[in-house]
């Protein structure tokens, strides 16, 4: 029996995006790739940590830059940043499937993969538990290892219903936080609502600092005196660009902030704390944490 499957479409304007360039493509049906003879590329750090989560490692022969776990993921081949990607780097590992969420780009190199006839299955992003589950399932069905998903899936929600609990009888309630992303010292956002981050500082019972708009917007002095965080969160990775705690308190308004007089400044390492991986539970219990012991 000839069996087949249909690639996964996101439902959002990035995919309408992909469609003006020809990517309905993807909705035509190519055979199943076995496991055993699959060679997979995963481009998205939260993606490639299911993929190991189910055991199937063994498939992988390219990552992304943002798969730094676990550890062995940084000794794979690496085929760049999940938003730049280019189809030269992609096509030289010969793959039989690529796994990418909605946030890999740019659109015309996804289409040249899809064109040079290799599977193609693109995962809508999200930011609540649900969407890792369904992210879980997805994954589990491309390297057959259903069982393995169900599994993971309900670990992931006993590690969800205790970090709920944890949250629930927290100490210190609606502690207002900022998250200040800090990559280039020189371009430094704040992020508003509906972001990764501000989903996350929600998640572990505190209050968004900065309030009246969407995504992500430049640090402004004015913005953040008038925002008058608790606590300043960053990456590990934004902090140690920038210099650690010293480095944050010139950034412009900082030192006039609350957060910024009691150096209540905190990081998590950025997959852990952004991505929406299998290790979200874990990170907004460690969070939570955190923001506990800065208002002690």
């Amino acid at each position: 029996m000839n069996h087949c499957r249909r690639s996964i479409l996101v439902k959002s304007v990035t995919a309408a995006g992909w469609m003006g360039l020809g990517l309905e493509v993807f909705a035509h049906e190519r055979p199943v790739v076995a496991s055993s003879s699959m060679r997979l590329i995963s481009i998205g750090g939260a993606l490639t940590e299911i993929v190991y989560l189910l055991k199937a490692n063994t498939q992988l022969v390219g990552v992304d830059t943002t798969s730094i776990y676990p550890a062995a993921t940084t000794r794979l081949p690496n085929v760049g940043y999940a938003r730049s990607l280019s189809s030269e780097g992609i096509l030289a590992l010969r793959p039989t499937q690529v796994l990418a969420t909605e946030d890999a780009g740019p659109p015309m190199v996804l289409k040249q993969i899809n064109d040079a006839g290799i599977s193609l299955t693109i995962l809508p992003s999200g930011h609540q538990l649900k969407d890792v589950i369904d992210r879980v399932s997805s994954i589990g069905k491309l390297v057959h290892k259903t069982n393995a998903a169900e599994a993971l899936a309900s670990q992931l929600r006993l590690e969800w219903k205790n970090t709920q609990e944890r949250v629930a009888h927290s100490k210190y309630k609606n502690i207002r936080a900022l998250f200040i992303l800090s990559q280039n010292p020189s371009q430094l956002m704040v992020g508003g609502a509906k972001t990764s981050a501000d989903a996350m500082i929600e998640y572990a019972g505190a209050r968004n600092a900065i309030a009246g708009f969407s995504g992500f917007k430049p640090l402004t002095p004015e913005a953040v005196i008038a925002a008058n965080p608790d606590v300043i969160l960053l990456t590990d990775q934004g902090m140690k660009t920038v210099g650690g705690i010293s480095g944050v308190l010139r950034f412009p308004g900082v030192k006039q902030t609350r957060a910024g007089k009691e150096q209540k400044i905190i990081s998590l390492e950025a997959m852990y704390l952004l991505g929406f991986g299998p290790r979200m539970p874990l990170a907004v219990a460690e969070l939570n944490l955190l923001l506990q012991q800065a208002m002690a």
